[in-house]
């Protein structure tokens, strides 16, 4: 599954008419109850092979497990996660990966890789403490591997939202916040989220020098003037596509 995730969500942020994406699960019940340990325990079988081997080969696994979770943050678009019921393990990696988080009234989260003898390894130890800014809380859920709720996730800063309700509630959400984005210039909205990535890696100096540069040709899109424009008329602008097309207009 995660390696089908990777190619559609590369798939998606190639495609220029795509504009947001929202990121649930098709079970009704559960967003994911996390690793498929069977799977898992058939990759550690590796005993033929000396440590050496065995080494370079989990590591390769690894590897391309985390570059498949993190196509969800390079994505160019948007991802905002519809979180809902068993939210743990593997599904903290995934929304930690995502621009936004929503979450239903009955979702259930928890670093469980404590649980089963392992640090998390695909992204929750990187990204879920620069989300929350707690390093207390983040190294209590983490160690003790213990269930947290939507309200204790939203006031650590990991969801921005609670929904009443459940999985449609929470998509039908999402899907709300997803239009109020997709309407707005797709030149300023993928270098919203380009230069937040950028800063949230780097000190603010050298933010500020790169958004300067990367603003230096997107402030000369035509987008720029028909949103401005837009406001002062209290019109709605129409946008083209980031492939080409028709310039933006009202």
């Amino acid at each position: 599954m995660w390696m089908e995730l990777r190619t559609i969500v590369e798939r998606i942020s190639s495609s220029p008419e795509v504009r947001v994406v929202v990121l649930s699960s098709t079970n009704e019940k559960t967003f994911t109850a996390g690793l498929d340990l069977t799977a898992q325990s058939e990759l550690n079988d590796t005993n033929a092979l000396d440590p050496a081997r065995k080494a370079f080969k989990l590591r390769d696994h690894v590897l391309e497990f985390q570059a498949a979770i993190s196509s969800l943050s390079h994505c160019r678009q948007p991802v905002i996660a519809a979180l809902f019921g068993s939210a743990v393990g593997l599904a903290i990696d995934i929304a930690s990966a995502c621009d936004i988080r929503l979450a239903a009234s009955n979702s259930v989260f928890g670093i469980f890789e404590v649980n089963v003898g392992l640090a998390a390894d695909i992204g929750t130890l990187q990204r879920f403490p620069k989300i929350t800014g707690n390093d207390s809380k983040v190294r209590e859920l983490a160690l003790t591997g213990r269930k947290f709720l939507a309200g204790e996730a939203k006031d650590i800063g990991f969801i921005s939202e609670v929904v009443r309700g459940g999985r449609a509630e929470v998509i039908d959400a999402a899907l709300e916040m997803a239009k109020v984005i997709a309407v707005k210039s797709p030149v300023a909205v993928v270098g919203t989220k380009h230069l937040l990535n950028h800063s949230r890696d780097h000190t603010v100096d050298e933010g500020l020098a790169y958004t300067a540069a990367w603003n230096m040709a997107m402030l000369q899109s035509m987008d720029t003037a028909s949103a401005m424009k837009a406001v002062l008329t209290k019109q709605n602008p129409k946008f083209a596509p980031l492939s080409g097309g028709p310039k933006a207009k009202l």
